[in-house]
């Protein structure tokens, strides 16, 4: 019988969830930055595993927002995408800083009450950036008892030292968190990658850019929307705006005679090419929505889910 079920990527922001996503499906589906709070909602990629064995495998793996006291609608709404995603989980796997020291339970750091159905798989990440002397303790710390390069402390189903940038200790955990999905059929045609469309991931491709090129608070204030995607001509239509909240915001993302905004189009259209495979010919705008991070109807506009009442 085959394994399906929904693995969630949790943890703080920059713990490397989503370079953990990409690598486990081998190609960049969810952005990566330096910047924390890159990820604003759920991003969906499917691994299939063995599928033409006896015991094959289906992941649905969530990549979520860090998990952050919010502050605004866009942060609650953020919130609420990771918490539906731990929810649904089959398989959580909570990412952590290896060089941070021991992380507060995810239910502490998700500020849950209860705790979460699902087994939780601890992935202390970034190994690569370890001292071998660090390595070796943290080896040692929480190998007893139990196989190589695993820990399994009471609230965790188990533990493993990764680095998502490397690879290092990822096809053990990926075994055994597929060892813990239930039987199942699969739950998407096998050679899926995602449940989202090529529109949504141009969007995103474009915003990370921005992320890129952008210093300070100015990416947190903008949001991507693609409006016209024709991909049935040659090169690829794509007509895409970048939304912020202020005019001198404007200012800053256009740039002088139209340069900075030019270049963020060059970039990302060189990107979105690799994502369809085909040339690109990308439109890109740019416009004022007044303070729409703490619009409600703004964000369900952007695809984001209605954020909850903010807590007094």
């Amino acid at each position: 019988m085959p394994r399906a079920g929904i693995v969630t990527l949790a943890g703080k922001p920059n713990a490397g969830k989503s370079t953990l996503l990409n690598r486990l499906i081998g190609q960049r589906l969810s952005i990566t930055s330096p910047k924390p709070q890159s990820t604003r909602d759920r991003v969906v990629g499917i691994l299939t595993r063995d599928s033409e064995t006896a015991n094959p495998s289906q992941l649905v793996l969530f990549d979520t927002p860090g998990l952050i006291e919010p502050r605004d609608d866009l942060q609650r709404s953020m919130r609420t995408a990771a918490l539906i995603a731990l929810t649904d989980a089959d398989v959580i796997v909570y990412l952590a800083d290896a060089s941070a020291g021991d992380p507060a339970p995810l239910e502490t750091a998700a500020g849950l009450s209860t705790s979460l159905r699902a087994p939780i798989v601890l992935a202390l990440n970034k190994a690569d950036l370890l001292p071998a002397s660090r390595r070796e303790g943290l080896t040692t710390e929480t190998a007893a008892s139990v196989p190589a390069g695993t820990i399994s402390p009471p609230r965790y189903a188990a533990t493993f030292l990764i680095s998502a940038t490397t690879g290092e200790g990822v096809d053990p955990m990926l075994d055994a968190i597929t060892s813990m999905l239930p039987e199942s059929p699969f739950l998407y045609p096998a050679d899926d990658v995602s449940t989202q469309s090529l529109r949504f991931f141009a969007s995103e491709l474009i915003r990370e850019t921005a992320f890129e090129q952008l210093e300070q608070e100015l990416p947190y204030s903008l949001a991507a929307q693609v409006e016209e995607f024709r991909e049935e001509q040659s090169p690829v239509y794509i007509r895409a705006t970048i939304y912020v909240e202020r005019d001198s915001q404007q200012g800053i993302l256009v740039g002088h005679k139209g340069s900075r905004i030019r270049e963020i189009g060059r970039a990302a259209r060189i990107k979105i090419e690799h994502l369809v495979g085909a040339p690109v010919y990308l439109d890109l705008r740019v416009k004022v929505l007044k303070d729409w991070r703490r619009d409600p109807v703004a964000l369900r506009r952007f695809g984001y889910l209605s954020p909850p009442p903010a807590r007094s």
